[in-house]
């Protein structure tokens, strides 16, 4: 199973003429989201403990940008999200995947830091053909 976290985005357009002097304007407008997808979850795990563990990660909240959870739930491994379907449906493959996290990487990370990064960048090297 997998726990998928969809994420709305607001873009600060006030911000964009804004001198950095006084306060920010605010004009925010929604600008859509995605949806994580955390890998490896039993149905049985706290998913909003799961949710705690990387909050920081997904969320941002600047003058800005915004980046907030709205929702979560878990699905089966072989979910794809409504982005990944319509890539399918017109094009015939998935070229652009959602954000992806194992979550034995995230218990990695969070229990031996230096660890998970060399493993990340043993990971990418891989992927990228380095």
């Amino acid at each position: 199973m997998m726990l998928v976290i969809q994420t709305q985005d607001q873009e600060n357009y006030g911000a964009h003429d804004w001198d950095g002097k006084g306060a920010c304007p605010q004009y925010w407008k929604f600008k859509g989201g995605q949806e994580i997808k955390v890998t490896g979850v039993d149905i049985g795990m706290d998913m909003g403990e799961i949710i705690e563990m990387i909050r920081a990660d997904i969320e941002r909240d600047d003058d800005y940008f915004r980046t907030t959870i709205v929702s979560y739930g878990m699905e089966a491994d072989s979910y794809l999200s409504w982005f990944e379907k319509s890539q399918l449906d017109y094009e015939g493959s998935i070229a652009f995947c959602e954000p992806t996290i194992a979550y034995a990487d995230l218990v990695a990370r969070l229990e031996d830091p230096k660890e998970y990064a060399e493993r990340a960048a043993d990971a990418d090297a891989v992927y990228y053909g380095a």
